[in-house]
């Protein structure tokens, strides 16, 4: 057969090869490969740059030095001198980054999409007109099905969302935005009422992913905000704002319970909750067991423990100071971690124990539990 020949039956060939091999792709080497297809929701700790793409302000944003000074040149808009959580999950689940929803030139998803934005929360009213909030995250993810139905067709969209795996990071915003370095703010919910809603918006998104066919969540609980270094810069004597404790305990026990009940509620519901609050709280107390020098402070910002915001110096402070090691630092900015801990929490969620990732981790999600 001629060479000319063999050009024309190529496309013919590759279409055969699609219609009976599911979803799978052709890897940058021109292999076939067959994957499970990753969604990523939640906010700044899972945004890889949708916040590039919105009409918000740079408090919401981190595409300037020196955010990405590990990995990224330039900078893509992630909250952290390097990769996050879900780009170490995606590397371990044998994908590459997964593509930022809103960037206008990605429009192949079919390893699948990350709708995160920093600043997002559970209720709307959380930096309402400054994020993209988790609902409207989930409407995008059914514009996404949508387009899945006209390019692979039912058969072929329903057996990708079902056996896709969803990431959640969310409710820590609704928390940081209300009560911040005040107390008793929540008026006139109670601490219970407020976080019921909380989690009640964030069991929407869970039973609306299960609609459209999907079944394996992956979520972490609130990492201990009242300890944060921008909350303590904030506040008299730099200290904790116990409010923020007592809430965000409230939220990861609701959050268990929640995801309990869903588990024998919604057929096929299966989910790795990853306690990233006690992880977080063992590096801030704790550094050196883990590899860092500095627990609590920031390598980027400035004022008491690199608490404020100010990293880049484009939040209205402009003066600001680096480390010179920021593998020496578990927190890059006043709020978000480096890429070491970052690494250190994906192979946790990844891989860990039941003791750390429960009843499953998400290398079992992926791989499937038969």
């Amino acid at each position: 057969m001629a060479v000319a020949d063999i050009q024309l039956l190529l496309p013919l060939f590759v279409s055969f090869l699609l219609m009976f091999r599911g979803y799978s792709s052709l890897s940058s080497e021109g292999h076939f490969v067959e994957h499970v297809a990753f969604f990523v929701f939640g906010d700044s700790l899972y945004d890889p740059g949708n916040n590039n793409y919105i009409n918000t302000t740079t408090d919401f944003q981190a595409n300037f030095w020196p955010y990405g000074i590990s990995y990224f040149h330039p900078p893509s808009g992630r909250f952290s001198d390097g990769r996050l959580i879900p780009d170490f999950i995606a590397e371990y689940a044998g994908l590459p980054l997964i593509p930022t929803y809103l960037d206008p030139r990605n429009n192949e998803f079919v390893y699948g999409a990350n709708f995160a934005s920093g600043g997002a929360g559970a209720l709307v009213e959380s930096h309402a007109g400054f994020a993209v909030d988790l609902k409207t995250q989930l409407q995008y993810f059914g514009d996404l099905e949508k387009h899945f139905r006209q390019n692979l067709g039912d058969s072929k969209t329903d057996q990708l969302l079902s056996d896709a795996v969803y990431l959640f990071s969310c409710g820590g915003n609704d928390y940081l935005s209300p009560v911040g370095n005040n107390d008793s703010v929540l008026y006139p919910y109670t601490h219970q009422q407020y976080v019921s809603m909380v989690i009640g918006n964030m069991t929407d998104v869970f039973k609306g992913i299960h609609e459209k066919g999907g079944r394996k969540i992956g979520i972490t609980t609130v990492v201990p905000l009242a300890c944060w270094p921008s909350i303590r810069a904030g506040r008299p004597g730099n200290t904790c704002n116990e409010e923020l404790d007592i809430i965000s305990s409230l939220h990861n026990q609701q959050l268990s319970k929640k995801l309990q009940e869903l588990e024998k509620q919604l057929e096929g519901f299966m989910y790795a909750l990853f306690d990233l609050n006690t992880e977080v709280s063992k590096r801030m107390k704790n550094p050196s067991k883990y590899g860092f020098k500095i627990g609590d402070s920031a390598c980027c910002g400035s004022g008491p423990f690199g608490g404020i915001y100010s990293c880049g110096g484009k939040r209205g402070v402009e003066e600001f100071y680096l480390c010179d090691n920021i593998s020496d630092y578990f927190f890059f900015d006043s709020n978000h971690n480096t890429e070491v801990a970052s690494r250190q929490f994906a192979e946790l969620f990844w891989n860990g124990e039941s003791s750390v990732t429960a009843p499953y981790n998400l290398k079992t999600l992926f791989q499937g539990t038969d």
